[in-house]
């Protein structure tokens, strides 16, 4: 009497789909990094607790050479309020993200600053987390 069954179970686990679904997640992850990232030069940002806003219309960013961008334009220190209005103009709830590199004068944050008030522009100093 042949007790043994007919049909044989395979213990082999296939890695196909799970190979799938892992490429198909780093294609994800590759084509949505740079829409993520912001369109900003290299700084090395003063340390401070609390977050960095996410929502941003226009980056400006100042270096320790006291050189202005505006996102990664560069741009002439007294050309930045007409820049940032014509950037600005026509959106709903205009916000400047003011990265000012570690040993910028605080004058020079400050000039940014003062455009954004006399504008109505909010304002956010971008900071590196502690």
């Amino acid at each position: 009497m042949n007790l043994r069954g007919r049909n044989k179970v395979s213990a082999t686990f296939s890695m196909s789909s799970m190979t799938d679904i892992v490429f198909l997640l780093l294609i994800f992850f590759m084509l949505t990094s740079p829409v993520i990232t912001p369109e900003a030069l290299d700084l090395i940002l003063p340390k401070a607790k609390g977050k960095t806003t996410s929502q941003q219309n226009v980056a400006v960013s100042i270096t320790k050479e006291l050189d202005f961008y505006i996102n990664d334009e560069k741009i002439n220190s007294n050309r930045i309020e007409s820049a940032l209005k014509l950037k600005l103009n026509g959106i709903e709830e205009p916000t400047i993200i003011l990265r000012a590199e570690e040993g910028v004068p605080i004058e020079k944050a400050v000039l940014i600053m003062d455009i954004a008030n006399r504008n109505r522009f909010k304002i956010v100093l971008a900071v590196k987390p502690n």
